[in-house]
């Protein structure tokens, strides 16, 4: 194939034709609805990445129920390592070489778990509720979530006066904020009652309301967070007063209009956190209404406005979303839908997680609906799948600062990892396993199961690296990512042994998360070097190696993690044809599971790929057949938004709008959140699970733009129902953005702008030549056909 390079063209000529592709008119980007929530999943969620709140827009109760990302149950247990080491390691390990799988499992199971007694778990606060006193019949009622601007906006009119309500969390000033107002001057009365979940003292406050208490929930053992907060109240005309009764209601009457301010902090990081609380209400409720809205907005949309995607005519934005989304379930065509859908997902990362979030988004985003942390898998940070899920999207997405509170949460895990690594597996470095809290949990989980994968915090380290690709900042890769990936990798170097019988480096004993495999007999979960550790190894190790070349440092370290990499076994195609899960082609215990471990190397690794290995593309694809044609197959929120990336990567666009139609058609709700369907893990009921809202919008990136195969490919899975469209501002590894236009699925503009200097490798559109582009930070290539 022909390499030709190419001179970047005069940036004057790039803004002649528009840095923007999207030469369609904008979509309006709303969430609306003709009727109030009547449950949680048709609630509208807000967040600041740390405040979060669900909001209900009822007329005569309106119910907010509040969430803060630190208000856990749980506290700090020093006792969480099983006390195993290195000579029992060995002896374990003998007995696998020897063939006595059921035997090595026996004593993992007995020995490899740590200790629960105050792991904890995330913990909705309560609801406020908005009492109002209206009479008359409700006329022209209409619920919004404006995405462009993160605000959820209320009206309606009755009695002939027209009421509204606006409500929106700030990152600038750390609060929530709802204001209330009435074309009628003195026409607004209502109440403000708390009615909270858990154990707390609620009292008046000048004309607002304190509360404080500890958030407790013995269910998942002892311990737990104090927690302060605050309601603040001001009227433009009219009166404010508290009942000091142990109700502590507040009235406002013959209002004008009413901003009610709302903090709610912990004492995670700080013991001052009723004080800070209280300052920051303090000052917000002090502030003009439209000051703190103007600020809002701008830091919001600071954001989120980098990225545009237009996939079709937005006729469908005159339908309400409930309604327009049941049109998509029974199989009508809206192209514009899947933009929403996209685009929803960035809206909700933004919310969930910001540079200056005290921790990263859970298992509910920071939304709880008090129905997780009623289970055995609890709100807690899954790292078999689910966290790493919640930031697939964050840079391809042109949100990579949203990815700061998961690298935090990382630096702090990996300081009680290396204890793990040290009490456990008697090895340097750091580990963490399937499931952590805030306080630290780096121990195997309880059961063998799903509980002992110690390549968990490999995956979470992977992100480093990811982030690392897609920004080429040096700084962040010395300060932040090589410290933590060497860590990790000291622990797979002491962590690998030979295996007597191929010669090959193996992990292990390990499990392939959550699957397990039939010998002799037996269902079975532990062996030596599943397939998806052999993935995770290879991707911390060959990251170790190309950060120290990059940063010019520990080339000692960077030739040992490379003389491990030449000795790692390959992926193996086992009798069925497809990718092995185990190193030995077992029959899996579960053919129907929703975990895929062994296909991390197609996605979001970039191991295997249709064009430079071609046998194991084809191999992997016959995997996600292999069990979608398993009876009962264990069909899930994320396992359908992984087979969409997985298809993504594979270019099989038929197939993977199909994944994404059937998460709208299964398990979409009236709010857009995605939910764990019940019967799946022990739930009874649906469970939202926010992992499949970020992970389903990554893949259908993928369908537009891919970095991950050596260049830059435009358009490489473009859907049928996508034929048309334009983007704005999606990244590409390498440190850069695409803008796009294309028509009847021909690339018409497209253009590549450096936010790193580099050299970039593209696939020109037209011609399929493989072009590289030198380009200066700040530099644009563009291609018209």
């Amino acid at each position: 194939m022909t390499r030709v390079n190419v001179s970047p063209l005069a940036l004057a000529a790039a803004l002649l034709c528009g840095a923007c592709a999207c030469e369609q008119p904008q979509q309006s980007l709303q969430l609306w609805y003709n009727q109030p929530a009547e449950k949680w999943l048709d609630a509208a969620p807000l967040g600041n990445g740390r405040l979060g709140a669900m909001v209900y827009g009822g007329v005569d109760t309106d119910r907010i129920a509040l969430n803060e990302s630190s208000l856990w149950s749980g506290e700090v247990n020093a006792q969480q390592d099983p006390p195993f080491g290195a000579k029992r390691l060995a002896d374990l390990r003998q007995l696998f070489f020897d063939g006595k799988l059921s035997e090595g499992n026996r004593v993992a199971a007995e020995w490899l778990h740590g200790d629960f007694r105050s792991f904890g778990t995330h913990l909705p606060l309560g609801d406020l509720k908005i009492v109002g006193q209206h009479e008359g019949k409700v006329e022209g009622y209409r619920r919004e979530l404006d995405l462009r601007t993160a605000v959820n906006t209320v009206t309606y009119r009755v009695g002939g006066v027209q009421y509204k309500r606006e409500y929106f969390i700030s990152n600038p000033a750390n609060v929530m904020v709802v204001r209330l107002s009435a074309d009628k001057p003195g026409a607004l009365t209502f109440d403000l009652q708390l009615d909270l979940l858990r154990e707390a003292e609620v009292k008046a406050h000048e004309g607002g309301m304190l509360f404080a208490g500890k958030a407790t929930f013995h269910k998942h053992g002892v311990g737990g967070v104090e927690f302060g907060g605050v309601v603040a109240v001001s009227a433009d005309g009219g009166t404010v007063a508290s009942d000091a009764s142990a109700s502590a209601t507040v009235r406002v009457a013959g209002a004008t209009a009413a901003t009610i301010v709302i903090d709610v902090a912990t004492s995670y990081q700080t013991e001052r956190y009723e004080a800070e609380a209280l300052a920051r209400a303090d000052s917000a409720v002090r502030t003009a209404y439209d000051s703190l809205k103007a600020a809002h907005v701008s830091d919001y949309a600071a954001l989120f406005s980098r990225v545009e995607l237009s996939l079709g005519a937005a006729s469908g934005d005159k339908l309400p979303t409930d309604v327009r989304l049941q049109k998509v379930r029974e199989g009508s065509a809206d192209a514009a839908f899947d933009a929403l859908f996209f685009q929803y997902g960035r809206y909700l990362l933004i919310a969930s997680s910001r540079e200056n979030s005290p921790l990263p988004a859970n298992l509910q985003g920071i939304w709880n609906d008090n129905l997780a942390c009623q289970m055995g898998w609890t709100c807690d940070y899954h790292l078999d799948i689910n966290t790493q899920q919640n930031y697939w999207l964050a840079n391809v997405g042109n949100l990579a600062e949203c990815h700061a509170p998961l690298f935090t949460y990382t630096a702090n895990l990996a300081r009680h990892g290396a204890a793990t690594a040290q009490k456990v597996y008697g090895c340097k470095g750091w580990c963490a396993h399937t499931v952590a809290n805030i306080w630290g949990f780096s121990a195997p989980s309880q059961h063998i199961a799903w509980g002992l994968f110690p390549l968990a915090g490999s995956w979470l380290a992977s992100h480093l690296w990811t982030q690392y690709l897609y920004t080429l900042d040096k700084d962040f890769l010395a300060r932040t990512a090589y410290p933590l990936l060497k860590g990790n990798a000291q622990f797979l170097l002491d962590f690998l042994v030979k295996d007597p019988h191929s010669g090959y480096l193996l992990t292990g004993p390990c499990i392939s998360p959550e699957n397990g495999f039939r010998y002799q007999g037996q269902g079975l979960s532990a062996s030596m070097m599943p397939t998806g550790d052999r993935a995770l190894t290879h991707e911390i190790l060959s990251a170790c190696v190309q950060a120290a070349q990059a940063l010019g440092i520990d080339k000692a370290f960077a030739d040992s993690a490379a003389a491990a990499l030449a000795l790692l076994p390959p992926f193996e195609v086992g009798k069925r044809g497809a990718i092995q899960e185990w190193r030995e082609d077992y029959d899996e215990a579960q053919p129907n599971h929703r975990h895929t471990m062994h296909l991390l190397g197609l996605y979001p690794l970039a191991q295997l790929s249709a064009g430079r290995t071609p046998q194991l593309a084809a191999a992997a694809a016959k995997v996600i057949e292999n069990r979608l044609a398993a009876e009962g197959w264990e069909d899930t929120e994320w396992s359908r938004a992984n087979f969409l990336c997985y298809y993504a990567r594979l270019k099989n666009p038929a197939k993977a709008y199909e994944n994404l139609q059937g998460l709208y058609k299964v398990f979409a709700r009236g709010n857009l959140f995605c939910v764990a369907p019940a019967g799946v893990a022990g739930a009874d009921l649906d469970i939202f699970e926010f992992d499949a809202n970020e992970a389903a919008p990554a893949g259908m990136a993928e369908l537009l733009v891919q970095s991950c195969d050596g260049c830059i490919e435009l358009l490489p899975a473009l859907p049928q129902q996508w034929q048309s469209g334009s983007l704005k501002g999606l990244c590409v590894a390498g440190g850069g953005e695409v803008d796009l236009s294309w028509r009847s699925g021909q690339v018409q503009r497209a253009t590549l702008r450096a936010t790193a200097d580099n050299t970039f490798a593209l696939r020109h559109p037209h011609s399929g030549e493989l072009i590289t582009v030198a380009l200066s930070r700040g530099e644009a290539y563009q291609i018209v056909k």
